[in-house]
């Protein structure tokens, strides 16, 4: 039997690896990294795949994830007009939360909310997942009243909420001015303490990674131009490197789903404006959460880098371009200077704009189409973020049944005929 390593040993070793790791960077660094082994591969598309993922975001990836480890799918491939975690997964706030008002919603967020707290240690990547609390602010007496009908019905579905009031509020956020006279008074506010945010990067690569090490071909600068339709049924894609044969397509591509559902023949209910956030200079921590207020249509966070990050409502026009109007930003700002005195010392560092897609109602479609064997997932509006792992969960459900779940059952484009919506303009249509 082997002696137990002592003490001093171990520390060597320790000492040995912490060397080897040192001087690794240090020569991959001449090198710029050239040689370091890729986290997934690059290959050529296949001339044909079991099922083909259009978008390789958060939602994209973790659909291929799911079919490749909870229905055991291997012939799949995601592919992607720029490149991995390109689009709405690198440009958006961050955040996560699961406080929705009806069951539906509350559904669909609370099972996602679940799959992030576990998510770092099922694809061993640290996603960063910070459960830092996401806080809703009241500035009237009438949204004061309105929140607290919500926390109710959200507490009724199980999900942790509870409504604060302005001294509760000044002693979780210091810097915050609760000032009556103010033009925006803080007049209360609920919190959801489980909720919070992710490095929306990691994400996407911890999803990628574990997809690829499962057989799932992610094809980067492969841009979707049109569908294979034979007899009503969905055979496959065109695409910048030809033409790629599939027994079903998924589609997932935030902002664009009515452009890649025109091409299939059929119109969604879904429009598309940009959404804007900007990151000040980095500072000393001095906001361990996340603050919205859709009244003045401003949230803000604190990034683990020092950055503030500040979001602002959609902008009022209908665009596919990644920016926005520089009004939406004035107004945001004003909102926060004068909730925040402290940041109007700030400099802002960059800003960017994505673009949300938003049906009638303010949820998402996820679902079965007019053609048989192509499915799309879109309509997430500002919250897909916090829908990753849910909403890819779910979708890939769907694909591989053919059928929905209970949780996805809601959200089919069948709902639009049957008047069977699911209104979440209070908590999803504007801020996130």
């Amino acid at each position: 039997m082997k002696k137990p390593a002592s003490n001093q040993g171990m520390q060597g070793l320790r000492s040995e690896k912490e060397k080897y790791s040192i001087f690794s960077l240090a020569r991959n660094s001449l090198t710029y990294h050239e040689n370091w082994s890729q986290a997934w591969r690059s290959p050529e598309p296949k001339s044909e795949y079991d099922t083909i993922i259009i978008g390789a975001g958060g939602h994209g990836l973790a659909t291929a994830y799911y079919l490749a480890s909870q229905h055991g799918m291997r012939n799949i491939a995601v592919v992607d007009k720029g490149w991995l975690g390109g689009g709405n997964t690198g440009r958006n706030t961050t955040i996560i939360r699961s406080n929705y008002m009806w069951d539906e919603s509350a559904g669909i967020y609370e099972h996602s909310l679940k799959l992030w707290e576990k998510l770092s240690q099922e694809l061993n990547f640290n996603t960063m997942f910070s459960q830092r609390g996401v806080l809703t602010l009241a500035h009237t007496e009438h949204e004061l009243k309105e929140m607290n009908r919500r926390v109710e019905a959200i507490r009724l579905n199980g999900i942790d909420s509870e409504v604060l009031n302005p001294n509760q509020i000044k002693k979780l956020v210091p810097i915050i001015d609760i000032n009556p006279r103010l033009r925006y008074p803080v007049m209360g506010g609920f919190i959801q303490r489980r909720g919070g945010t992710a490095r929306h990067d990691a994400v996407a690569w911890g999803y990628a990674r574990a997809a690829d090490s499962l057989g799932v071909d992610i094809i980067q600068n492969c841009e979707a131009t049109g569908f294979i339709i034979e007899k009503g049924t969905v055979k496959g894609i065109q695409t910048a490197k030809g033409p790629i044969r599939a027994k079903k397509v998924g589609c997932v591509v935030s902002g664009h789903a009515g452009v890649l559902a025109n091409l299939a023949g059929f119109r969604l209910p879904i429009d598309s404006r940009p959404l804007q956030a900007l990151v000040s200079e980095p500072i000393k921590p001095i906001l361990d959460t996340v603050i919205m207020s859709n009244s003045v249509h401003m949230y803000v966070s604190q990034s683990d880098k020092g950055e503030m990050v500040f979001g602002a409502g959609v902008d009022s026009y209908n665009s596919y371009a990644q920016r926005g109007s520089l009004n939406i930003i004035e107004g945001m700002l004003a909102a926060a200077v004068e909730l925040f005195p402290v940041f109007s010392r700030l400099r802002m560092l960059r800003s960017w704009g994505g673009v949300v897609d938003t049906c009638p109602d303010a949820s998402p479609i996820i679902s079965k189409t007019p053609i048989d064997n192509l499915y799309f997932n879109c309509g997430w509006g500002t919250g897909g973020f916090k829908a990753t792992p849910g909403s890819g969960h779910v979708f890939a459900d769907l694909i591989a049944k053919d059928e929905p779940n209970l949780i996805s059952a809601p959200f089919s484009l069948n709902r639009f005929i049957s008047g069977y919506l699911i209104d979440e303009h209070g908590a999803a249509g504007v801020a996130h």
